[in-house]
């Protein structure tokens, strides 16, 4: 267990939302997509080798990866890590208080984790009980050794970095809470585009995870447990590995796969959108 990572002290209501979202969806992820193809039918293995560098490419570029290392840099610049620390611990402006940022932190975290996994029960792998189990099987251990993945880093970086954090502990950069917060949110997220439904609402789920995962990252603040840069560069890890491993070993596109990123240059930056039939 990472250092910054206790075991949730509102345990039950984390298990009894996993339990409901588990046997909501027992009977769902059957059939396959329009093209014929099932979620997790080639996963892990045959690794398609020239899959690799795109997905990495695909990762470092989401704004989601980016976006939160350009803020981290800005704020290690002006030097404002420990001056926006000390007003969100002693106004508490959105939890009320700092036992309370912590709590929430460690429910909306694991919500975000479980989230990740039980949509991989939605996605369609299949019609038949086997295929369907074992597609399932493949596909959830990619997201698990994502997360695995996400954990492992994290931990490093901890040793790596060895920074004192806001109330005096140690292991504050990057923060674990926000790294797997975002890889959760990168799994569910990912999982949405491969099941059946209104785009308006996939990017309205897909919106709501954000909003969540950044909620725990600013919890992490508001609870003293770190700076704004340990959840920022947490944000960006949790995303990147998570976007990374998924993409490279899942090996089966979704029907209709929208990407955007936007990538930077030193004279501006070009904004890529695509779509696939």
């Amino acid at each position: 267990m990472k250092r910054d990572q206790k075991p949730s002290r509102p345990f039950e209501i984390t298990f009894t939302f996993l339990i409901g979202i588990i046997l909501g969806t027992m009977c769902c992820g059957c059939g396959t997509m329009r093209s014929g193809r099932a979620w997790g039918e080639n996963a892990i293995y045959p690794v398609q080798w020239k899959r690799i560098p795109q997905a990495a490419k695909d990762a470092a570029l989401d704004p989601i990866t980016w976006l939160p290392l350009v803020g981290a840099g800005v704020i290690a610049v002006g030097d404002w890590d420990h001056n926006i620390s000390d007003w969100a611990t002693e106004h508490t402006p959105i939890f009320g208080s700092k036992s309370g940022a912590e709590d929430y932190s460690d429910v909306a975290r694991d919500v975000l984790l479980a989230e990740g996994f039980a949509t991989a029960l939605l996605t369609p792998s299949g019609n038949e009980a086997g295929e369907w189990f074992w597609n399932k099987a493949r596909g959830v251990a990619v997201g698990a050794g994502a997360v695995a993945l996400t954990d492992f880093a994290t931990s490093e970086l901890k040793d790596a970095f060895d920074r004192e954090r806001p109330n005096g502990n140690d292991g504050s950069m990057p923060s674990g809470h926000s790294s797997s917060a975002f890889a959760g949110m990168a799994l569910a997220n990912r999982n949405l585009d491969y099941i059946e439904m209104n785009r308006y609402t996939r990017t309205g789920l897909k919106t709501a995870n954000i909003a969540l995962a950044t909620s725990v990252a600013w919890a992490r603040v508001e609870g003293e447990k770190h700076f704004p840069t340990d959840v920022l560069v947490g944000a960006a890890l949790g995303n990147f590995t998570t976007r990374f491993i998924y993409d490279a070993f899942i090996g089966t596109e979704p029907d209709d796969r929208f990407s955007f990123h936007v990538e930077p240059s030193l004279s501006g930056g070009k904004l890529f959108l695509s779509w696939s039939f």
